[in-house]
């Protein structure tokens, strides 16, 4: 069964995933660590639990999510996945990082593409690939339905939905990804967005006041 730790990284606060089995494969899903108390702490915990990581997994490729794509890629020898969709916000990268304060030394770089329904697999356990646009046009969420639950990546939040005045968002498609892909799944599943708490899709399907309008 994957197993699944949360990391709360970076000024914006943004949760970094990593999925795995234990003694066996894992994969990083949105390395936003930038700081090298916050590389000690995602390392320090893949090397206790003897975790090979297979890749990395970018649910979109905004400033807060890209952080630790290089360093991580060199330290595991993984490569790093994004939908194409979102592959121009890394050329504009650098600029962000600088408007916020932050550092980025270098784009990074995304190996392979993932696509709508893709699988992709930890120690034999599988993800699909939900492909979400509206908070950036390639933003994909990940789905363990034998474990029954959800990487909403900037898609959904608890009692919220991403933004959409950034570039390449809209609310309006936001919003059907949301209704078309999400809310389909069982009540029970947990969702575990890219910033705050976890929730569940029955909650959210009921008192969401975005989706409930």
């Amino acid at each position: 069964m994957i197993q699944l730790k949360q990391f709360v990284f970076n000024p914006f606060q943004e949760n970094t995933y990593l999925l795995y089995v234990p003694d066996g494969e894992g994969i990083i899903v949105d390395p936003g660590c930038s700081t090298d108390e916050e590389f000690k702490q995602i390392i320090g915990f893949i090397e206790s639990e003897r975790i090979t990581i297979k890749c990395l997994v970018n649910t979109h490729c905004h400033i807060d999510h890209i952080l630790g794509i290089s360093s991580l890629k060199e330290r595991f020898g993984a490569k790093a996945y994004a939908h194409i969709d979102d592959l121009p916000l890394l050329q504009m990268a650098p600029n962000h990082a600088m408007a916020f304060g932050l550092y980025l030394d270098r784009i990074p770089v995304i190996d392979e593409t993932l696509n709508h329904n893709d699988i992709l697999t930890i120690s034999e356990h599988p993800l699909r690939v939900i492909h979400t646009p509206g908070h950036s046009p390639g933003g994909i969420c990940i789905y363990a339905e034998n474990e029954k639950f959800l990487l909403s990546g900037d898609t959904l939040f608890n009692l919220s939905i991403g933004r959409t005045d950034l570039a390449g968002g809209n609310f309006e498609t936001l919003i059907n990804s949301i209704n078309q892909y999400l809310l389909i799944l069982p009540d029970k599943v947990v969702v575990y967005p890219g910033h705050g708490d976890k929730t569940t899709i029955g909650f959210e399907r009921k008192s969401n006041p975005f989706i409930n309008q």
